[in-house]
């Protein structure tokens, strides 16, 4: 027989805007792999590379020019918590990849400081995911991703990867830092697809 602690139970919710397992959250937690990177905005860059190795690449001033978005959306973390109806301010890579010709399914984003993570192409366009700079009417702070972040909310939050460097494709998945951790390798909450 085995022993079970209520521990290790999930708070359950009957609100439907929170996938199974996860609990709303007003604050906004701030969890890092390892420590945030200070990235000048004169020195930052974003950046696609096709798997032919063709580049395109924006400055800041160029992102910022860039057509923007507001975008309000739920968050969800891969440790229970979400954070609902959230406002950021960013490009869409839907805008980004309008003149990026290429035949990947995947991306690998890379963010400054070495994170990577990785992301099929599916969950990248189709008006599902930003280059984001501004949260909550502010500029995004340092520690949530600053200057700007990758924003895929429909999957869990360690896919919208943290000061943002750019999106390498590649023909296969190839797991970027949690996934080669355990992590799963797509990340969608309501299928709860935390490990793998």
């Amino acid at each position: 027989m085995g022993i079970i602690s209520s521990g290790f139970r999930g708070r359950r919710s009957d609100n439907p805007a929170l996938p199974p397992g996860q609990h709303e959250t007003h604050d906004f937690p701030v969890l890092t792999a390892g420590p945030a990177p200070l990235i000048p905005v004169d020195e930052w860059e974003f950046f696609i590379t096709t798997e032919n190795g063709l580049r395109r690449s924006w400055s800041w001033d160029e992102f910022l020019a860039s057509p923007q978005e507001e975008i309000t959306k739920d968050i969800h973390c891969v440790t229970s918590w979400s954070k609902l109806g959230t406002v950021w301010r960013g490009v869409s890579l839907d805008t980004l990849f309008e003149n990026v010709e290429t035949t990947s399914d995947f991306a690998t984003a890379h963010a400054f400081g070495g994170y990577t993570t990785n992301v099929p192409l599916w969950d990248l366009l189709g008006g599902k995911a930003w280059v984001a700079w501004e949260f909550d009417g502010k500029p995004l702070e340092r520690a949530h991703g600053g200057p700007a972040r990758l924003l895929v909310p429909h999957l869990y939050f360690w896919k919208s990867a943290k000061w943002i460097h750019g999106l390498e494709l590649t023909g296969e998945d190839v797991p970027g830092f949690w996934e080669s951790n355990g992590y799963h390798l797509h990340g969608n909450p309501w299928r709860e697809e935390r490990y793998a």
